[in-house]
């Protein structure tokens, strides 16, 4: 009689591999939909391997002996922290740095959640991993649209160059800023004898997106300015 319940133990595992793939693969369809680096693929592995991982505590009376289970007993707390810890890592290669411009952080945090619902789904709470599936997926999608529609500060930075002979002066640049609808949050210079051009950076904030498209046909219909850049900060 030992075999038939062994056997529907191991159809439990499927069961609680295959909602964790599931629900792994639902949170990284809406990341892979934004074109995220970590996607559907991501976060399924990510999801179905932390519930892999909290079978083995789960399940541990399956591989101890009767003898061995008398002395030895495992806590799955311990290897919950150690499954976090790994996704640290993970989480932290999706995180890109570009200047002063940080993104992937909520892609990191995706994966991050997700590998805590393969967690509940390993050992088998089903119901609270439901709720924190649908709570992943409005954050990620529902607040996405409420961040569209509430007035808020888009920041950008912003570095612009003219030959060392055409600077153009500090309180005409911050004008022609200021009539494209932005205001400065700081600013830098730079000089290059060497290679002859006078730089300005700086991070501006405007409410409205539409106007870096602004500042930017602005700068290209002027004669004077050697280069620009403008590169949005945030997520």
């Amino acid at each position: 009689m030992a075999v038939p319940y062994i056997d529907n133990e191991y159809l439990k595992m499927a069961e609680h591999l295959l909602l964790a793939a599931a629900a792994g693969g639902i949170i990284g369809l809406e990341r892979s939909y934004h074109g995220r680096p970590a996607g559907f693929r991501t976060h399924t592995l990510v999801c179905t391997a932390s519930a892999l991982l909290m079978l083995v505590t789960v399940y541990q009376w399956m591989w101890f002996t009767p003898h061995d289970s008398q002395r030895i007993t495992l806590d799955p707390t311990r290897m919950a922290q150690g499954i976090m810890t790994g996704i640290g890592f993970l989480g932290a290669g999706v995180i890109m740095k570009d200047g002063l411009s940080v993104r992937g952080l909520t892609t990191a945090a995706s994966i991050w959640i997700t590998s805590s619902i393969g967690i509940l789904i390993g050992i088998g709470f089903y119901i609270p991993a439901g709720f924190a599936v649908v709570l992943t997926l409005g954050t990620l999608s529902v607040f996405r649209w409420i961040e569209l529609k509430m007035p808020m500060n888009y920041y950008a930075q912003f570095i612009v160059r003219f030959s060392a002979g055409h600077v153009m002066p500090e309180a005409e640049l911050r004008k022609l800023v200021a009539d494209n609808g932005f205001s400065v949050a700081n600013l830098s210079y730079r000089l290059d004898r060497g290679e002859e051009f006078y730089e300005y950076r700086m991070i501006i904030k405007t409410l409205k997106m539409d106007n870096l498209r602004r500042l930017s046909d602005t700068l290209t219909g002027l004669d004077a300015v050697q280069e620009f850049r403008i590169a949005p900060t945030g997520d």
